[in-house]
């Protein structure tokens, strides 16, 4: 296949979208006008998989100003904004594979897809697709240079490769950056979770019990966002640092089991796997609310939920309510997918703006450094994190103080101390 989209007429509305973006993303824009005049992807195949909407658009828009060519996937089943898609399609010429509620054999199929172009480089976002190049398409790795990824589950999953000694290429833990997941996971997933959950169910959160299933950097901003609204969070940890640093930040941190009894709405964002099951529903409150906004639905026991459930239905778009012995009523969003793309349309472009711009100037690291690189997950490099966040400043009309050189002498010095 060459391109698969909902509908190719969607696109006029998918332009304008993405020119909204656009309008929020000075970074991406001042990196794409450099791209656009030195091309340093120039013949570079890109496989990227990653939610396709109107900030991955600029991002697309970006590495093909740059030279690449570049063939995308969505990494969410429910994440793609079928307007964006048709006019990246129609108005950029990208090759784009992803279609909104997408089944499971039609996502694997789209991955398949857009590796046809035998990538250099491989974009993820969850790594799926450095999974299965990994297990299915080992026969196009040789070709490959590097990649990038894009969020922390992607990450752990990489690392595992790196542990376990079979990660073929170098990849860069873009989500790592600071100018990523502090500002990208805690504001844009706090934001954009917070949005999600209000668009498909209207409630208010004020003077709810809502509980936070992990304090990372996207549980902290989910929980400093409910907060604000009013609702009384309580946090979910297995960490002991972060369950401490929760108290400290003002919420109730107990266990899961505990949390279940009190809670009117859940939210994980863990990267793990069933952390909210069975004896959870079980003793979950009559109408309680779930939610996932980690990046795979595994953080849900949705089969077990399903088996203990008596009968469901759909009360509104993107809610499905289960009815469980005894007639008591849980509300599962958005299938237990990400709920701030299920449901919303993700993070605000102001944050994919650095989160984008690492993407982009890492891609163009890995380029000029093919060959180089040993096969391991690496850190952005701390020059383009700062460069990032210095045009970032910028754009926003702000000016920060610099050192002075006694000051720089002062800190680079074991000698001096107290005069």
């Amino acid at each position: 296949m060459t391109i698969d989209v909902k509908d190719l007429t969607l696109n006029v509305a998918g332009r304008a979208k993405i020119e909204w973006a656009d309008r929020n993303m000075p970074v991406l824009a001042a990196i794409r006008k450099r791209f656009a005049a030195e091309k340093p992807l120039k013949d570079t195949r890109i496989s990227a998989c990653l939610h396709v909407t109107s900030e991955t658009a600029n991002l697309v828009r970006t590495l093909m100003e740059g030279g690449a060519e570049v063939a995308l996937c969505a990494s969410n089943p429910l994440s793609t904004q079928d307007d964006v898609a048709a006019s990246l399609v129609s108005d950029f010429g990208a090759s784009v594979f992803a279609v909104k509620g997408e089944d499971k054999d039609l996502y694997y199929e789209h991955i398949r897809a857009a590796l046809e172009i035998k990538p250099h480089i491989t974009m993820d976002d969850g790594a799926d697709l450095v999974s299965e190049l990994h297990t299915r398409r080992k026969d196009l790795i040789p070709g490959v240079i590097g990649g990038t990824e894009e969020t922390t589950t992607g990450v752990t999953r990489l690392r595992s490769l790196e542990t376990n000694r079979v990660l073929a290429y170098p990849i860069i833990a873009v989500n790592d950056a600071n100018t990523k997941h502090l500002f990208d996971n805690r504001y844009g997933t706090g934001q954009s979770t917070i949005d999600g959950i209000l668009r498909c169910t209207n409630i208010l959160l004020a003077g709810l019990s809502f509980v936070v299933c992990g304090y990372g950097w996207c549980g902290r901003g989910v929980a400093m966002r409910a907060k604000g609204l009013g609702a009384n969070v309580i946090v979910t940890e297995v960490d002991p640092l972060r369950a401490l640093e929760a108290v400290m930040d003002g919420y109730r941190v107990m266990p899961i089991a505990e949390a279940a009894v009190l809670g009117d709405v859940f939210v994980t964002l863990t990267g793990d796997v069933n952390v909210i099951s069975t004896e959870h529903f079980q003793a979950m409150k009559d109408g309680a609310i779930v939610a996932n906004s980690g990046h795979f639905n595994v953080e849900l026991n949705l089969t077990g939920l399903e088996k203990m459930s008596t009968s469901k239905r759909k009360l509104r778009d993107m809610v499905v309510e289960y009815t469980l012995d005894g007639g008591k009523k849980i509300c599962v969003l958005g299938d237990g997918r990400l709920i701030n793309l299920a449901a919303g349309e993700g993070h605000p472009a102001v944050v994919m703006d650095m989160s984008f711009a690492n993407q982009s100037l890492c891609v163009e690291f890995l380029v000029k450094n093919a060959g180089k690189l040993d096969k391991k997950v690496y850190p952005v490099p701390s020059d383009i994190d700062e460069r990032i966040a210095k045009l970032k400043l910028d754009a926003m009309g702000i000016r920060i103080d610099t050192l002075t050189e006694e000051q720089r002498k002062y800190l680079s010095s074991w000698e001096l101390g107290t005069a």
